[in-house]
């Protein structure tokens, strides 16, 4: 006997069953609303997760990092920590700078943080009078698009007009977060050595006030009529007009100048952070996506305009583009899409081989249904387009058929019973309706369950319950609203005998065989050696019980898939020069190029695709204590390997090997 069921469930079973102008319309809004949803939906390698900390930074030029500490460290965290919302300060000290990091709990409002910490700063007025005024910077979560390398035979200064082009075009474009690494503003250097104050009667800060009164010019008014403004003074930023700067006038008529007691210097523009290709200087810019960028539209953008400014530059001068997330991006787009069509080809060929045409034609439907109509949820529930939602949609690939297989096979028994086409499909959705509402319902919270993630983690992966939600809602309408009524329509059509039906009605009859004489027989035998089959069962979990207390399976917080990037970073001993750190940069390079061409003729191509070495800093993650060392003893590496599906090996033997292949410098730290 069937039980049916409520009355307005039923009724709306029904009148979708019988009334074919409401089901199609659903089903073409459904698709339309995927396809106009689909464009329109953003494009990133992660979603946006909200930094939960404030980065203050207080400057004490000359002072240690033992004084900075008591001065300005233990007073800052007592009055940080006093704010309400923050859970940790995080401190760093060092010679002329204090660095405080503060965490506040999640999914806090950060504005309100920001302006609670700089209220907090302000009540403070124990501070050193000569430490600069304190920093305060909102954390914020950077989604990185590409970086541009920036490399030729010019000086660092030509290459640095050429990226300042290059924003420039980015930013008329709207790519607005662009950021320039490998150079520096050049800074022009006093020294005084001590037996020149003491001889001259002259201080450290005489010559500061003299200096900082010549460096600029004051503007003075403008001449009526003649459109001009006036200026007084001249301002003197040369070396050679500060070296000309009168300090004071001798009673003999003679005057002492700064260069007379003083060393004047300019520093290079790459005195801190500087990138090398092969021999060459090289700038890197790199471009983030904004808030509401589209990181594929974002890359398209850049390397138009990379390629249009290029043709303008001298010969041997390159840009290029490496680190382009928002390619891995469009892998995972094309990976969906080939798999939803490999899927729905196999789906296609087993359920052909099943059920007849028609039937197997309607349940298969139900895949890009189901995901049209979950990219117009997911659009406008503001999910966007990324690695993880991407994840989400390819898990839910092989879900979304079964419900519609379950429907369809039940109505099709039942045509075959003898009921009526119209009657069989709505026997079959009210049957089905509950067992696959509790199905998929049991789905739904087992992913929710990854909402109770909390912190960042839980941030970055809350697309995936939310996406799976989407897809499971958006089958179950298709499943009980628009399958149904396809069905009846297809099994009036299947009383008759069709040719294309014969692969189903031959498969069905060695699947009745298999039934009805392999399976019958091997679960009488089941039931009858039940206490056995028992056994067996507990001692087949027992087993896999005892290799995970054994740790013979390993945990693993997060398993990485196969990198395309490689770092290597070193830092060297605190009495290392910047020549020794190039030194060691060229032994790195050295050791690249070496293991390339091993590789190139061990596997017929080479899998190094780029290459970058900068000094003044490390590439991604920084070493640890790297804060205690100065600019010119930090240095790294960054190699873009080529396409995992290019190679056999894993970037883990090649970084493995490449470690055996570099020479430690003599005055090397850490590598």
């Amino acid at each position: 006997m069937v039980r049916d069921l409520p009355k307005t469930a039923g009724g709306i079973l029904s009148y979708f069953i019988r009334h074919s102008t409401a089901a199609n319309l659903l089903l073409i809004v459904l698709i339309v609303a995927g396809l106009v949803s689909m464009p329109r939906m953003r494009a990133q390698f992660f979603p946006d997760v909200v930094v939960d900390n404030i980065n203050v930074v207080v400057t004490w030029q000359g002072a240690g990092a033992e004084d900075v500490d008591d001065a300005i460290v233990q007073v800052l965290e007592p009055a940080l920590l006093s704010i309400e919302g923050a859970t940790n300060a995080k401190s760093v000290s060092r010679e002329g700078r204090a660095n405080i990091v503060l965490d506040f709990e999640p999914s806090w409002d950060m504005a309100r943080a920001a302006a609670d910490v700089e209220t907090a700063i302000d009540q403070i007025s124990t501070l050193p009078d000569d430490a600069e005024d304190p920093v305060i910077r909102r954390s914020a979560w950077r989604d990185r698009v590409t970086d541009v390398i920036i490399t030729g035979p010019g000086d660092v200064q030509q290459l640095a007009l050429y990226a300042d082009e290059l924003v420039l075009r980015l930013f008329s474009m709207g790519v607005t977060r662009a950021t320039i690494s490998g150079l520096a503003a050049p800074e022009t250097v006093i020294e005084l050595p001590l037996v020149n104050m003491m001889s001259h009667d002259i201080t450290m800060q005489q010559i500061a006030m003299v200096v900082a009164a010549e460096v600029t010019a004051d503007p003075a008014g403008d001449v009526e009529g003649a459109n001009a403004r006036v200026r007084t003074g001249i301002a003197k930023r040369s070396s050679e007009d500060i070296k000309n700067i009168v300090l004071r006038s001798n009673p003999d008529g003679s005057k002492l100048r700064i260069g007379d007691v003083a060393k004047v210097r300019v520093q290079d523009v790459d005195r801190q952070g500087a990138f090398f290709v092969g021999k060459n200087s090289a700038i890197s810019v790199r471009i983030d996506r904004s808030p509401l960028g589209d990181a594929i539209e974002i890359q398209a953008q850049v390397q138009s305009t990379v390629d249009d400014l290029v043709s303008t530059l001298p010969d041997g001068t390159q840009m290029e583009l490496i680190r382009t997330l928002a390619d891995q991006i469009s892998g995972r787009i094309t990976m969906l899409f080939e798999n939803a069509i490999t899927g729905l080809a196999l789906v296609l060929a087993l359920l052909f081989l099943f059920l007849n045409v028609r039937t197997a034609f309607w349940v298969a439907a139900g895949i890009p249904t189901a995901l049209c109509a979950a990219i117009a949820i997911m659009y406008l529930a503001g999910i966007t387009i990324n690695m993880i939602s991407l994840f989400a949609l390819l898990i839910t690939l092989g879900i979304v058929v079964d419900d519609a297989i379950v429907v369809g096979e039940h109505a099709d028994q039942r045509a075959r019973m003898g009921l009526d086409p119209i009657m069989a499909a709505e026997t079959a959705a009210k049957r089905m309706a509950l067992p696959v509402f509790a199905a998929t319902s049991t789905t739904i919270i087992a992913f929710l369950g990854l909402i109770a993630v909390g912190g960042r983690f839980g941030d970055l992966i809350s697309d995936i319950p939310f996406t799976v939600v989407a897809v499971l809602a958006a089958s179950f309408v298709e499943c009980f609203l628009i399958l149904p009524h396809h069905m009846a329509l297809s099994l009036k059509h299947s009383v008759k005998d069709h040719w294309y039906d014969a692969p189903s009605r031959y498969v069905n009859i060695g699947f009745d065989w298999v039934r009805d004489v392999l399976f019958r027989r091997l679960i009488a035998l089941v039931i009858k050696a039940r206490y056995v089959v028992l056994a067996a069962a507990v001692l087949l979990l027992t087993s896999q019980v005892v290799m995970v207390l054994s740790k013979e399976v390993k945990w693993r917080f997060f398993n990485a898939p196969e990198r395309t990037s490689v770092s290597g970073n070193f830092a060297m001993v605190s009495s290392a020069k910047r020549e020794d750190s190039i030194a060691m940069i060229q032994e790195m390079q050295t050791a690249v190029e070496t293991l390339g061409k091993e590789y190139e003729e061990r596997y017929g191509i080479s899998p190094i695709d780029y290459v970058v070495a900068q000094i003044g800093g490390n590439s991604g993650r920084r070493i640890a204590g790297s804060e205690l060392k100065t600019p010119d003893q930090l240095g790294g590496i960054s190699i873009e390997l080529i396409d995992p599906d290019l190679r056999s090996y894993s970037s883990s033997a090649f970084v493995g090997e490449l470690q055996d292949k570099v020479r430690r410098h003599p005055l090397v730290e850490t590598i």
